[in-house]
């Protein structure tokens, strides 16, 4: 599953990563041409939060995590 996510704040970003930990198989993050791993808090910092990213998830820890990941997710429509 691909959703884009709005992380606002660095206490957006530390309860992101504490939730992707929880996450069995990889998170993924997309932004632009970087490719980051969803469950290094340093790597999110690394990029530009002025705008939502795309995060991707493994389909059975989406549907575990979504309602936690649920206030981070910038749009409606997800692929």
């Amino acid at each position: 599953m691909i959703c884009r996510v709005a992380l606002n704040s660095v206490n957006d970003v530390k309860a992101f990563v504490n939730i992707t930990f929880k996450a069995e198989k990889d998170v993924d993050i997309h932004c632009g041409k970087y490719h980051i791993d969803g469950k290094s808090i340093m790597g999110i910092f690394s990029l530009e939060l002025d705008k939502p990213i795309e995060v991707e998830l493994d389909d059975q820890d989406a549907e575990k995590l979504m309602g936690e990941l649920q206030r981070f997710i910038a749009e409606d429509e997800m692929k």
